[in-house]
């Protein structure tokens, strides 16, 4: 049961912020005055302010932090892995395709998930049942946007930069497994962020020139929230669930992402929700059920 609430909770936390990272990107983009898009900056203010609550939350428990231990080099690589590689190719795709497709493109991370972790992993080998819930998961997401998906000779490059870029995240949660399973959630999600820090820096700063940026009240507490809770907890609550259920149902929420989305979208900006919405929805949690009850 407790699975279910933390993938639901862990879901929402990335589902809203969504809307709150295209507003704050409309908002440092209009305050600026020239058309600049700025995902390193944005992604680097947001894992700083992931990290600062962590950091404090370690001290308060006296957990010791290992993102520069004999072991930094795994924590290194996860936070790439984790963040920074799939960000940047995932911000290079979705600069070029529909945000439908992407949306989509980005659910296939419960496949490669899976089939990742049935080489590199020894309880979570693909079985009929298993398969069965993931296709039916994925099968939810074609419905729900099959009548605004066009890949062709203009985009298909980019369509594969975002299956890669979701794909990393899968390979972070296999890093994890496999190397940082007994370090503790905390731990692992503050120095991943601490590495996630130190690599999206040089980006931001070299390629974004940030200073020059003069975001509004509004964008700023609305980065305060998507950094703290949408990154910070969320990210916390993703190694939990992976610590505990394994990455074939952690990767779930890949299929969960979109309905919230249209979701908030009903909720915030008055859009309807039709059928297509619900009919996904029990679609999609079909699958989920049945990958959480065959996943052993």
């Amino acid at each position: 049961m407790w699975s279910w609430i933390e993938l639901s909770l862990f879901d929402t936390h990335l589902s809203f912020p969504t809307e709150l990272y295209n507003f704050i990107a409309r908002e440092l983009t209009t305050s600026n005055r020239v058309k600049r898009n700025l995902p390193y900056t944005l992604a680097l203010i947001r894992v700083v302010l992931a990290t600062v609550p962590m950091l404090a939350i370690s001290s308060f428990y006296n957990i010791k932090i290992q993102a520069f231990s004999k072991n930094w080099k795994v924590y290194a690589l996860v936070g790439l892995c984790n963040l920074t590689i799939p960000f940047s190719l995932i911000a290079i795709g979705t600069n070029k395709i529909d945000s439908y497709l992407a949306a989509m493109l980005m659910s296939t991370t419960p496949i490669t998930g899976s089939i990742l972790a049935h080489f590199f992993t020894k309880d979570e080998k693909i079985t009929f049942l298993k398969s069965l819930g993931i296709i039916l998961g994925f099968s939810g997401i074609l419905l729900l946007f099959f009548d605004k998906l066009i890949i062709n000779e203009n985009n298909y490059l980019f369509v594969l930069l975002i299956i890669l870029g979701s794909t990393f995240y899968s390979i972070s949660s296999i890093l994890i497994l496999k190397k940082l399973k007994k370090s503790g959630n905390i731990n692992v999600t503050t120095s991943t962020l601490i590495w996630s820090v130190i690599t999206l820096l040089p980006l931001s700063f070299i390629l974004e020139e940030p200073f020059k940026s003069t975001p509004t009240l509004e964008s700023t507490l609305s980065l305060i929230y998507l950094g703290v809770v949408a990154t910070g907890f969320a990210w916390w609550l993703r190694f939990k669930i992976l610590s505990k259920n394994g990455i074939v149902f952690q990767t779930q929420v890949a299929y969960l992402i979109p309905i919230f989305g249209v979701i908030f979208g009903a909720l915030i900006l008055d859009e309807q929700i039709n059928w297509k919405v619900l009919a996904s929805l029990v679609i999609i949690m079909s699958g989920i059920y049945i990958v959480k009850k065959y996943n052993k």
